[in-house]
């Protein structure tokens, strides 16, 4: 994930009291270690959250789009520790590939204020099962009462929302408590556009940042399990040990 900015210190301070992220250079980190990237606004990297996808042979995937219906909108940039180049679906859903050269994205998953999840929105389920089955070899599923793209190897790597009257792609962000969450991003000046609801096994709201970036947090929801364990009576056991 990478955020484009305009206002690089006023962004950094909001997501640095929401998610107590610092910035060093072009990234985020968490306790020392990178959760997302960060750079100034270009013309052809409109402000807002930018998910990357992994492209071991950029040359070759950047060319998949556009044979899938998509566009290159830039050429490769090498950066640092990896070769990156903007795209856009068919339907003008915007992302970027990443070939890694010593990094490879985010150092650190699965605890409050790390990347959790990134979502496709779109109402096109056709359009995009099409493209990323073409480019990538996705598959899409629904499972736990939310659609998820599944790799090539049969792993999660991405969701699919539709209804949202918007095609882009958002990431998620994990959380311990979506209600603090969201009384703290007001309190930084941000704001809430959807929830909080039960998406799937988590609490998910979607916000936007102070420069009006979207982007979503989802913390897990925990249930109460009850186990009932039947016995039944053996009577009349008898044990013969032969000799």
């Amino acid at each position: 994930m990478e955020l484009t900015t305009s206002d690089r210190d006023d962004t950094a301070g909001f997501y640095a009291g929401l998610f107590g992220w610092q910035v060093e250079g072009d990234r985020f980190l968490l306790d020392g270690q990178a959760v997302a990237g960060i750079s100034r606004t270009r013309p052809e990297t409109p402000p807002g959250w930018l998910t990357y996808l992994a492209a071991p042979d950029l040359a070759r995937t950047a060319e998949r789009v556009t044979q899938a219906g998509g566009r290159q909108l830039t050429w490769p940039e090498e950066r640092h520790g990896a070769c990156t180049a903007i795209v856009s679906d068919p339907t003008g859903a915007v992302f970027g590939l990443w070939q890694a050269a010593g990094f490879s994205g985010a150092q650190v998953r699965g605890e409050p204020g790390t990347m959790e999840w990134s979502d496709l929105l779109t109402d096109d389920i056709a359009a995009a099962t099409g493209f990323y089955g073409s480019v990538f070899g996705w598959t899409l599923t629904d499972e736990f009462g939310s659609r998820e793209w599944l790799s090539e190897a049969h792993d999660s790597v991405a969701g699919l929302i539709t209804g949202r009257y918007d095609v882009r792609w958002q990431p998620s962000f994990q959380v311990a408590d979506t209600t603090e969450t969201i009384d703290r991003c007001a309190g930084l000046g941000g704001r809430v556009v959807t929830g909080p609801v039960e998406m799937g096994l988590g609490s998910y709201v979607e916000m936007l940042d102070p420069q009006g970036a979207p982007f979503a947090v989802t913390a897990p929801v925990h249930r109460p399990v009850e186990l009932s364990v039947a016995y039944n009576d053996i009577i009349g056991m008898e044990l013969t040990y032969g000799g």
